[in-house]
């Protein structure tokens, strides 16, 4: 038998400042739409919106 699909997903937050910097964070697999987060940034030192891409395996 195989094993069913995780309910939630691992998702790559990537900085809009360009420095490359990301979090990952867990979303609902179910879910219509795209996080957004105001986090941290270290490469530049500033708060800035992080937005949700995929992760390349």
């Amino acid at each position: 038998m195989s094993k069913a699909k995780a309910r939630t997903i691992i998702v790559k937050l990537l900085s809009t400042a360009g420095t490359g910097f990301f979090y990952t964070a867990r979303r609902p697999r179910i879910a219509d739409y795209k996080l957004n987060f105001v986090k941290y940034d270290p490469v530049i030192r500033q708060r800035v919106l992080f937005k949700e891409t995929k992760i390349n395996k």
